[in-house]
């Protein structure tokens, strides 16, 4: 409780807190990174999926990994930011603990994922990268939907 208590008290949750603009600033940054995140995964998941044909899944998933992987690092440090302002209340927030094993699971199958990606293939994606795809999409929106009862919990 301690280490959760001294959070609250480094430099960048007083700022948070102290001004009336980097709170909302930081909270939208988040929630655009999210955005993207979640926008990039989804795309990827359907072309995985076979519901995106017009361009192959691997020039797809090679476009956007790396804005993927960008607006998750992205999320996390505005994330770390908005959790420093709260850390003992969040750190008890039962949507919030669900939200980061989510997360938690989530950037796990990513890691799978991106490793069958590399894996030669014929057209149709393996049944395992299917299943991925369909964790991926489960774990990211139940993530989203966690992340929105933080404030009502």
């Amino acid at each position: 409780m301690e280490f959760l208590q001294a959070i609250e008290h480094l430099w960048p949750a007083r700022v948070l807190k102290g001004s009336f603009f980097a709170y909302p600033l930081v909270n939208a940054l988040h929630i655009a990174s999210i955005g993207t995140l979640f926008t990039s995964v989804l795309l990827m998941d359907f072309a995985t999926l076979g519901a995106i044909r017009s361009i192959t899944t691997e020039k797809l998933v090679e476009l956007l990994r790396p804005i993927a992987l960008g607006a998750f690092a992205f999320a996390a440090v505005t994330g770390l930011l908005l959790f420093s302002v709260q850390a003992t209340t969040y750190a008890g927030n039962f949507a919030f603990l669900l939200k980061l094993g989510l997360i938690a699971l989530a950037a796990l199958n990513f890691l799978v994922f991106a490793a069958s990606a590399h894996r030669k293939r014929s057209d149709a994606p393996p049944t395992a990268m299917r299943i991925s795809a369909v964790l991926s999409i489960l774990a990211w929106s139940g993530a989203l939907l966690a992340g929105r009862f933080i404030g009502y919990l």
